[in-house]
């Protein structure tokens, strides 16, 4: 037997609801005729929702039973929904892949190999180029995260709209091996700052906070992934040194 669905969506000249094109793709690709019943003006968009007495579009209904909006359907196939109060550990660790991964292509580009001492240093700086870009597009926010664990943010406030400038700048020198004599005591600096700070939050304190490492938005846990960005700071500066 057929599996039919009528889908009611905005479709105006300027704006496509995306969400109705996204339920729109689940059903199809469920194997339901979808009934695609475009909304095209504001007025007849308010008027649907008086009538059904829903507050979003789309709406999905499903052998004459409203399913509901783009969440709802999802359910209803029996698929995920992702919670955006969440925390996870996923924009630290898709972070690092790809820093790893532009590592072995640099090195790979460079060198006819992607297995080279170079590809270990450049992932360790090129993460902390991608941390410090993170944390750098609203400084404001990351700063105020981080006063909630930094130690030497918290006695000295600008330290932390200071921090991501001074963890790029290391990251950047230490990419192109330009003035150690600059990028090594930084990064050993906030580095060992940052760690101890986290050691202390996390597993002295017992204390369950967000993780500034990956800007103020984010909901990563601080923890294992966030001392680990500290410390690769302080081996790639003291792996800078003794090199």
């Amino acid at each position: 037997m057929a599996k039919t669905a009528t889908l009611y969506r905005m479709v105006m000249p300027g704006h496509v609801c995306p969400y109705g094109l996204k339920a729109l793709h689940l059903l199809r690709s469920r194997g339901y005729t979808v009934d695609d019943r475009w909304l095209t003006t504001r007025a007849e968009t308010d008027a649907f929702k008086t009538e059904h007495d829903v507050m979003t579009t789309p709406q999905t209904f499903i052998e004459g039973q409203r399913v509901g909006g783009h969440d709802d359907l999802r359910r209803f196939l029996g698929l995920t929904v992702a919670d955006p109060n969440a925390t996870s550990y996923r924009p630290v660790a898709v972070l690092f892949a790809m820093t790893a991964l532009m590592a072995l292509a640099a090195s790979y580009a460079t060198m006819g190999s992607p297995f080279t001492i170079m590809a270990a240093e450049w992932f360790i700086s090129f993460s902390m180029c991608a941390l410090a870009l993170l944390k750098l597009q609203d400084v404001e926010r990351f700063s105020t995260m981080f006063l909630n664990y930094d130690l030497l943010a918290r006695h000295w406030v600008p330290y932390g709209k200071v921090y991501p400038y001074a963890e790029g700048l290391a990251g950047l020198l230490m990419t192109a091996h330009a003035l150690n004599w600059l990028s090594v005591p930084v990064a050993l600096f906030v580095g060992t700052i940052g760690a101890v700070s986290v050691f202390k939050a996390v597993y002295i304190d017992k204390r369950t906070l967000k993780c500034a490492c990956v800007g103020g938005s984010s909901n990563v846990p601080l923890g294992f992934l966030s001392l680990t960005e500290n410390i690769m700071m302080v081996a790639m500066a003291i792996w800078m040194m003794v090199r």
